[in-house]
């Protein structure tokens, strides 16, 4: 039971300070001590055998993937590929629809395998102009490109190459395509949910009289 504790303890204090901006590569050893210290573990054979092993391990079996993912998403970003789908969604939808355009390309560049963050700073200045168009409040702006990059087309749809769908594979023996009907369920609702709340926030806004500025 104190084990479990430790491991929740540690996650919030990781997830507390890394959104005050301290690294990843300092908590994530720290939370790691933190889980030992609650388990009641020899503090220093749980960090060089236990922690170290297992951060080497995972860095050795995913390491090429994050750097091809990395090349790939820069190859796009350099080629101008991100931002031409991008102005396509401006094109198509206008600024009428300016939250579907710009979840619709979020969504089509982080499904082809570009990085949500290459993804995220290209559709940021899209987003901008289409928001201001519009007059929809700019804080509404972040939550509109999180809901296309970093959602259901990371974690749901089949075939995802990101990460989060490629590092379970070789623990549970399955393929990018696995239980595709259960991922485009969970796509829709994940989807749904998110232009339901985006569209609330926005009447609310209007009502408001809230605009861009």
């Amino acid at each position: 039971m104190l084990g479990l504790a430790g491991i929740l303890v540690g996650l919030a204090l990781l997830i507390a300070f890394a959104y005050r901006g301290w690294s990843v590569l300092l908590l994530a050893p720290l939370a790691a001590l933190v889980a030992a210290a609650f388990a009641s573990e020899p503090l220093l054979a749980h960090w060089t055998e236990t922690f170290m092993g297992s951060a080497s391990r995972f860095l050795m079996q995913f390491f090429p993937i994050f750097l091809l993912g990395a090349l790939f998403g820069k190859l796009m970003e350099d080629t101008g590929s991100v931002a031409a789908i991008a102005e396509a969604m401006t094109r198509t939808l206008g600024p009428r629809r300016a939250v579907m355009a710009v979840v619709v390309a979020g969504a089509i560049v982080t499904y082809g395998g570009v990085s949500l963050f290459v993804a995220f700073f290209v559709l940021a200045p899209m987003a901008e102009a289409l928001f201001r168009a519009a007059d929809i409040p700019r804080r509404l702006m972040p939550a509109a490109i999180a809901l296309g990059t970093s959602t259901f087309t990371m974690s749901a749809l089949p075939g995802t190459p990101a990460i989060q769908n490629a590092i379970p594979m070789p623990f549970f023996g399955t393929t990018p395509f696995a239980a595709p009907g259960l991922g485009i369920v969970a796509a829709i609702i994940m989807l749904g949910f998110g232009l339901g709340w985006l569209a609330l926030a926005e009447q609310r806004a209007r009502r408001r009289g809230e605009g861009f500025g």
